[in-house]
C-alpha cells in the first residue's frame, strides 16, 4: 500500500497550524480546538491501525452551522479536511494526512426529533448507531442497519462506507434507511437532501452521497427510517463438516427464496476464539457455523425453522441447536458481534470486505484458504454470508513490517478473487486508503474517470478526505 502523504518540512508545518488554529479558535472557541501534539495523536489512525499519520489540528463543532464556517474557512485557506465519525473504520476511510484538519462530529451526538406515525427520526451525524434504536425501542420500533460496531460507530461513519450490518439481508443496507440529509460541502454551503418521504422529488442526490466517503461534504444530519419491531425473533445454530458444505447450504437458503434476517458464517478459528469470549455454546467440533436467524409470530418461526432444517438436510449439519430463550438468543450475538475484537485478542489482523454472488461462496471459500497457505498466514472467516459479503479476517505480527506487506497482498488477493468471480472490492468498509490502489482491478479507466469528475463537482480543489478511494496515479489536477 502506497504512503498516504510525505512528510512536511517542521517550519512549514508549524507556521501553517498556527494560522489554522487561530482561524479555528476565533469559530469554535479554546475548548474545541486541538493543536497540542499528545492531542492530536489521538486522531492519528482509525481501526485500520497498521497505518497513522497525526493530523495537523482537529475542530469539533457542535451544530451544522459551526461546521459551514469550518469549512469555509479551511476551504479558503485550501487545507485539507478529514470528516471523523468515532473512527472505527477498518479501510482507513478516516485515516489523516499531516497537512489536513480533522474535523471531528463527536459533539453532534443529539436525536433532533422522531415521529412515530411517520416512521422517521432525525438526528445529528454524531450519533452512535445504537443509539437510536435505543431511543426509540421503548415504543417498539428500531433502525434496522447493525454493524458490528453499532456501540461505537456514528450515523456520519455509516452514511460515509452505507455500512450494513448482520441484518441487512432482510432490512437493507444504510442507503435503504436514510430518507434525508443535510451536508455543508467545502465552500460552506450548506444543502439538504431528501427529507421524511420515500421519495422526494428531483435527483437522487442520495444514493450519490451514502458510500462516498466524505469526499462530496461533511454530512452534519440524517433523517433515517424507523421499524416497527417484529413479532418474535429467533437465531439458531447449524454445524458443518466443511466450509464448502455450510457455503452450499447458505446459497441453498436463498435460492429457495426465503430470506432470513440474517445468515452469518464463521469458521473454526473464529468459533473457537468467539465462544472463549461470549460462552454461547458454539460447537467446536465443527468446521464452519452457521447463525440462522429467522422472525415472525410464533407459527411463522416454527414454520421457517423447519423448512431451513429441511433445506440443509442434504448438506449433512453434524449439529443443529435452536434458541430457546432471549438469553440464549442474546448470548448467539453476543459471540457474533463481538467477533472482530475477540479476534484482537489474539493477534493483529487485516479485514477485508469482498462482495461475491452467493452460488459462489463455496468457491470462494476455498479460494481464500490457497491463497492463506500461499503467503503462509492464518485466515479467520466471519461474514454476512446471506448477502455474500465476506470479513476474512488476515491473522499477522503488527510487529513484523515482512508480514505487514505479506498480509496486504494477501488481502488483495482475495478482494481481486471476489471481483473475479462477479462480486466487488467493497460491501461495507468503503475503500478509503485499504482498497485504493484496487479500484484499477474492479473499474476501467473511463469508469474511474466518470468517478472523478463528480468528486471535482462537489470539491473542486479535492480538500475533502484526500488521498482516499481513488489511485493515486491518474487522478485530476484540482481545479485553482
Amino acid at each position: 500500500m502506497s504512503a498516504i502523504a510525505m512528510p512536511l518540512p517542521d517550519a512549514t508545518i508549524i507556521a501553517r497550524r498556527e494560522e489554522v488554529a487561530a482561524g479555528l479558535r476565533r469559530i469554535l472557541g479554546d475548548a474545541h480546538v486541538i493543536d497540542a501534539e499528545d492531542e492530536r495523536r489521538a486522531y492519528e489512525t482509525d481501526a485500520l491501525t497498521a497505518y497513522r499519520a497525526v493530523p495537523l489540528a482537529v475542530a469539533l463543532p457542535s451544530t451544522t452551522e459551526e461546521v459551514a464556517e469550518v469549512l469555509a474557512f479551511l476551504g479558503a485557506l485550501r487545507v485539507k479536511v478529514i470528516p471523523r465519525g468515532a473512527g472505527t473504520s477498518l479501510s482507513g476511510g478516516a485515516l489523516p494526512t499531516e497537512d489536513a484538519v480533522v474535523v471531528g462530529l463527536g459533539r453532534m451526538n443529539r436525536i433532533l426529533s422522531i415521529d412515530y406515525d411517520n416512521r422517521v427520526a432525525r438526528v445529528q451525524a454524531g450519533v452512535t448507531n445504537i443509539n437510536i434504536t435505543n431511543a426509540v425501542s421503548g415504543n417498539g420500533f428500531f433502525y434496522a442497519p447493525d454493524p458490528s460496531s453499532q456501540l461505537a460507530c456514528t450515523i456520519a461513519g455509516n452514511i460515509a462506507m452505507n455500512s450494513g450490518g448482520a441484518h441487512c439481508l432482510k432490512y437493507g443496507v444504510t442507503t435503504n434507511n436514510v430518507l434525508g440529509l443535510r451536508i455543508v460541502l467545502i465552500d460552506g454551503t450548506i444543502l439538504d437532501i431528501g427529507g421524511d418521504a420515500l421519495d422526494a422529488p428531483g435527483l437522487d442526490l442520495l444514493g450519490l452521497v451514502i458510500g462516498s466517503e466524505g469526499q462530496f461534504g461533511i454530512v452534519t444530519e440524517a433523517t433515517v427510517r424507523i421499524l416497527r419491531g417484529p413479532e418474535g425473533a429467533r437465531p439458531m445454530l447449524m454445524g458443518f463438516a466443511s466450509a464448502e458444505a455450510a457455503g452450499a447450504c447458505v446459497a441453498a437458503i436463498i435460492g429457495s427464496g426465503i430470506v432470513p434476517v440474517a445468515i452469518e458464517y464463521m469458521d473454526r478459528p473464529a468459533i473457537k476464539v468467539c465462544e472463549a469470549f461470549a460462552k454461547a455454546g458454539y460447537p467446536l467440533d465443527v468446521e464452519a457455523l452457521l447463525i440462522i436467524e429467522v422472525e415472525g409470530s410464533e407459527g411463522e418461526i416454527e414454520d421457517l425453522i423447519g423448512r431451513i432444517r429441511a433445506i440443509a438436510a442434504p448438506f449433512d449439519p453434524t449439529a443443529t441447536r435452536v434458541s430457546r430463550s432471549e438469553a440464549e438468543s442474546a448470548a448467539i450475538w453476543k459471540g457474533r458481534k463481538a467477533a472482530f475484537g475477540a479476534m484482537g485478542r489474539i493477534a493483529d489482523y487485516i479485514c477485508m470486505d469482498g462482495v461475491i454472488p452467493t452460488g459462489r461462496l463455496p468457491e470462494v471459500l476455498n479460494g481464500v484458504a490457497k491463497i492463506g497457505e500461499r503467503y503462509g498466514l492464518a485466515i479467520a472467516n466471519i461474514f454476512h454470508a446471506g448477502d455474500g459479503n465476506l470479513h476474512p479476517l488476515v491473522l499477522f505480527n503488527a510487529n513484523d513490517p515482512v508480514e505487514l506487506h505479506k498480509a496486504e497482498d494477501a488481502g488483495a488477493d482475495i478482494l481481486r478473487l471476489c471481483v473475479e468471480v462477479g462480486g466487488c472490492l467493497t460491501g461495507e468498509h468503503g475503500v478509503g486508503v485499504e482498497k485504493r490502489e484496487l479500484m484499477v482491478d474492479q473499474f476501467d479507466p473511463v469508469d474511474l474517470a466518470a468517478q472523478m469528475r463528480v468528486k471535482s463537482v462537489f470539491d473542486p480543489a479535492w480538500l475533502l478526505n484526500p488521498a482516499k478511494v481513488f489511485p493515486l496515479a491518474g487522478r485530476p489536477v484540482p481545479a485553482a
